[in-house]
């Protein structure tokens, strides 16, 4: 990123910005509205209520068995730099009904994430899935659907997998049978007592985000100019990676980068300085005093750990190699520097 001519991004006007950075709307947002909306759907005790909590509400995961079963429709909000709108469905209703009206219901919704429980009998959450699929290809076929097969924490591996081919296997049959080759419908394998349920919902959240192609290249040019093996940005509040480089990426990543936050953060509560008030001014303040952290990992290979917050609600975080970052932690922190001003113009919404 230092090698290109205008590495130091000149001020543009607001129609070369806009051809420049993709500042899109997301999909299916309302007027004036530019935030993801989620809707969890599924049959009672699946998980619905869970997985809000412990991703958009920072509840334990052990006291999630303390939560009483959804009987309404719920809507929250998780405020964090980008806020996330949930909104979760009692399982026992059948929204496609004439008493309900479905434009208000998921007009504005950008995925579906459909919680399966591996643990229980699945075939008739399977039907309603595919009727919930089939009414939305034909109505909103731009809302994603997400199926989560949830509470795999408690299945043996060959078990786990075995059940997870299976309930893909009769979903995208009985679509094809149908006449829906290319239904959008994704798969994931979850668990609230590790990282898979924020890792799933981390994927979930990037399809909605219209600018994701450019965050990506960012992360690409700033990992092959600093000889970066991944880079994560994550959303300190949710620990949701709102994008990551485009190199192959396997999960032990994730979980490290995201332990690093937790201990950053912690630390920072206790020596850090007071942070400013909770406004939207604050959210698009990219040249606060940032909060830096490297790290090495003796048992893992030598490799070190960088993190360096882009503002109150974003976090940079990056595997580097076996070669000491420090010897050349100015190249570093000048083109982090670089990609922080480009962030700024990025989300300039």
């Amino acid at each position: 990123m230092e090698e290109q001519s205008d590495a130091d991004f000149p001020e543009l006007s607001s129609e070369a910005a806009a051809e420049r950075y993709h500042t899109g709307r997301v999909p299916n947002g309302g007027k004036g509205r530019n935030r993801p909306k989620l809707m969890l759907m599924g049959q009672r005790r699946s998980g619905k209520s869970s997985i809000s909590g412990v991703v958009f509400q920072k509840m334990p995961p052990s006291e999630t068995l303390y939560l009483e079963t959804t009987t309404r429709p719920e809507e929250s909000s998780s405020h964090s730099f980008m806020d996330f709108q949930i909104a979760e469905l009692p399982g026992h209703v059948n929204y496609f009904t004439p008493d309900f009206n479905q434009a208000n219901i998921f007009a504005e919704i950008g995925a579906i994430i459909w919680v399966i429980d591996a643990q229980d009998q699945y075939l008739d959450a399977l039907n309603q899935l595919i009727d919930t699929i089939t009414y939305l290809a034909q109505t909103w076929p731009a809302i994603n659907v997400e199926v989560f097969v949830h509470k795999v924490d408690g299945l043996s591996e060959e078990y786990k997998n075995d059940t997870f081919r299976d309930i893909r296997q009769r979903i995208l049959d009985e679509l094809s049978d149908m006449g829906y080759d290319n239904a959008p419908v994704s798969f994931y394998q979850t668990s609230i007592y590790d990282h898979s349920v924020f890792e799933s919902i981390s994927k979930v959240i990037q399809k909605l985000l219209p600018q994701l192609p450019t965050l990506e290249s960012l992360l690409n040019s700033l990992c092959s100019t600093c000889r970066i093996q991944k880079a994560y940005l994550f959303d300190i509040i949710t620990k949701i990676y709102i994008a990551s480089d485009t190199s192959p990426q396997d999960t032990n990543s994730y979980e490290i980068c995201s332990d690093l936050i937790d201990v950053v953060v912690d630390i920072s509560e206790l020596y850090g300085w007071p942070r400013p008030k909770d406004d939207q001014s604050d959210r698009l303040e990219f040249g606060n005093h940032a909060c830096e952290s490297m790290v090495t990992m003796e048992k893992k290979g030598h490799n070190y750990l960088y993190l360096r917050e882009m503002n109150r609600y974003l976090a940079l975080v990056c595997i580097m190699g076996d070669d000491n970052p420090m010897e050349r932690k100015v190249l570093i922190d000048y083109n982090v520097g670089v990609f922080q001003e480009a962030l700024a113009k990025v989300f300039q919404w």
